[in-house]
């Protein structure tokens, strides 16, 4: 088990990445903190962790709000005495427009969660995190690949991305990584709501339509979420000690850096 001994807290626990996130972490042997903003998906994967003999602690939080993010390092120190590894993956969607036509209200609120709610997590845990300590930024392919209507999405994921180079220069000192996991399509409930959205609009079939995304890489297919969970819990643990500052792209090759 690659994160035995390890106190990981993962922000963003919703169904999806997050929630895999979580439990393929507590199945890794770490003992995990979740934190969102609804308890459901997260006492769900408490129960599923187990049952499975893991561990992990749910803990209602708005990233957003000092007090909140306060209280999921507190949860993590009392419980566990320590915090070994934190991942990022809290979002809001600003929904798909135009940038310039992108609701500022919204724009900002992706950026009030994405950016400073992963700054404020950083803030509350890195008093905690000894030499050792990793955290992952999850990231998004449409900072890499520029996708229509994506825009005010990527704008935050990009300033996040500048934060951890900054954050890995800073913390590098004490020992602390800081890496990002750029994401491309996940197949997972976000996608597959896309997929029955846009094949009721052009009138073909969800295969249709997952055939045409899955085209767009080497490995013809969709990555499953669960799939890409591994690549966050591989950065996280000590197999990727001496990486830092880094950007691993996790697409199936839909996307190749030069």
């Amino acid at each position: 088990m690659i994160l035995d001994g390890e106190v990981v807290i993962v922000s963003g626990v919703g169904p999806g990445l997050g929630a895999k996130l979580a439990a393929r972490a507590a199945a890794e042997g770490a003992k995990v903190v979740m934190a969102a903003r609804s308890s459901q998906v997260m006492d769900q994967v408490a129960e599923e962790a187990a049952a499975a003999g893991g561990v992990a602690v749910p803990v209602p939080c708005d990233v957003r709000k000092p007090d909140d993010v306060a209280q999921v390092a507190r949860t993590a120190v009392e419980r566990f005495g320590k915090v070994t590894g934190l991942v990022n993956s809290a979002y809001s969607h600003p929904g798909f427009h135009d940038l310039l036509a992108t609701p500022d209200k919204q724009l900002r609120r992706s950026m009030d969660v994405i950016l400073h709610g992963a700054l404020e997590m950083t803030r509350a845990v890195v008093p905690h995190m000894a030499a050792g300590g990793s955290i992952v930024n999850v990231g998004t392919m449409s900072t890499r690949k520029p996708m229509r209507g994506e825009g005010g999405y990527a704008v935050a994921k990009a300033a996040m991305a500048c934060a951890t180079q900054y954050l890995a220069l800073e913390l590098g000192e004490r020992g602390i990584r800081v890496n990002q996991a750029v994401l491309g399509w996940l197949d997972g409930p976000g996608v597959r709501f896309y997929l029955k959205m846009t094949a009721e609009q052009r009138g073909v079939s969800e295969q249709d339509v997952y055939d045409e995304i899955a085209a767009r890489n080497p490995l013809g297919r969709i990555p499953p979420d669960e799939a890409c969970a591994g690549a966050i819990l591989f950065l996280l643990s000590r197999l990727a000690s001496e990486v830092t500052g880094a950007f691993l792209d996790v697409n199936g090759g839909e996307y190749m850096p030069a």
